[in-house]
C-alpha cells in the first residue's frame, strides 16, 4: 500500500496498526482499536500527533458491561469462559476474573491467535463446565464469528458479542456499537477530512456514542435458555 502511494490507511487492531506505523511515518493511517491512548498509538485524543488517528471502540469498558449482562441473561450460572485475543492485556483479565468473583461466578479464560484456534477453545471451555461464554472484541473472533455462533449453537451454550449486528446474525446477545454506525458514520467522517487534505492533528480521535442491547429470543429458545423479563425490557431490540 505505501508503495502504490495510497492517500490513506485504514488498519483495525493493534497488529495491524502496528504494522501500518511501521511501514509509513506520512500516509495518514486511520486505526480502530480498543484504546488508541491506552495501546501508545497517540499520546492524545484531542490532538493526535505524527500521522495517525481514529476510533477508540471502548472494548475494555464493554467487555466488562457484556459479562455483567451474560450473567444476568443466565440466571444461576456459576461457570463462564471468556474467548479472548492472546494480545489482550493481564489486567483486562484480571479486572474480568475480578468482577465475576464478585457474582460468585468462576471465569476461565481462553486465548486464541487464530481463527483456526477458535473451535478447539469453544470445545475446551465446555468441557471445563463453562456453560455461558463472553466472546471478547477482537478482529479474529468478529471475522469468525460465524464459526463461533455454529460452535455453541451445537453445545448450546449461550454467548455474547461484539456488534448488535451479530445477534441479528443469530448470535444470542449483543451489546456494543452498531458495527455500521462505527463504518458508515464516524470511520467515513474521519476519512472524508483526511482525503481534504485536514491535519491529522486536527483529527481528534473519536469514540462511539451510541450502545445497543439486542436479544434473539429464537437463539435462546434454541439453546433452551429463559432470559429473565427484566432484562427483555431494557433490550433495544429482541428479536422473536
Amino acid at each position: 500500500m505505501v508503495n502504490a502511494r495510497v492517500d490513506a490507511i485504514q488498519a483495525a487492531g493493534d497488529p495491524a496498526i502496528h504494522a501500518a506505523q511501521q511501514a509509513t511515518k506520512t500516509i495518514p493511517i486511520l486505526g480502530f482499536t480498543d484504546d488508541m491512548a491506552g495501546s501508545g498509538f497517540v499520546t492524545s485524543m484531542a490532538r493526535p500527533t505524527g500521522n495517525i488517528t481514529g476510533i477508540s471502540l471502548l472494548s475494555a469498558e464493554l467487555d466488562g458491561k457484556r459479562q455483567e449482562i451474560l450473567i444476568e441473561a443466565v440466571p444461576g450460572v456459576s461457570r463462564m469462559a471468556v474467548l479472548a485475543p492472546n494480545t489482550i492485556t493481564p489486567a483486562k483479565l484480571d479486572a474480568l476474573k475480578e468482577a465475576a468473583r464478585g457474582r460468585n461466578v468462576e471465569l476461565f479464560i481462553h486465548q486464541i491467535g487464530s481463527g483456526e484456534e477458535i473451535a478447539a477453545a469453544i470445545d475446551t471451555a465446555h468441557t471445563s463446565g463453562a456453560t455461558a461464554l463472553n466472546v471478547l472484541s477482537s478482529p479474529i473472533l468478529y471475522f469468525g464469528r460465524r464459526l463461533i455462533m455454529d460452535r455453541v449453537a451445537a453445545i448450546r451454550m449461550p454467548a455474547i458479542y461484539q456488534f448488535p449486528e451479530q445477534a441479528e446474525e443469530g448470535g444470542f446477545i449483543a451489546y456494543g456499537s452498531s458495527a455500521a454506525q462505527i463504518s458508515r458514520e464516524i470511520s467515513a467522517r474521519l476519512l472524508a477530512k483526511v482525503l481534504r487534505g485536514t491535519k491529522i492533528a486536527d483529527i481528534p480521535v473519536e469514540q462511539p456514542t451510541k450502545f445497543e442491547l439486542v436479544i434473539n429470543l429464537k437463539t435462546a429458545k434454541a439453546i433452551g435458555v429463559t432470559v429473565p423479563e427484566t432484562l427483555l425490557v431494557r433490550a433495544d431490540k429482541v428479536i422473536e
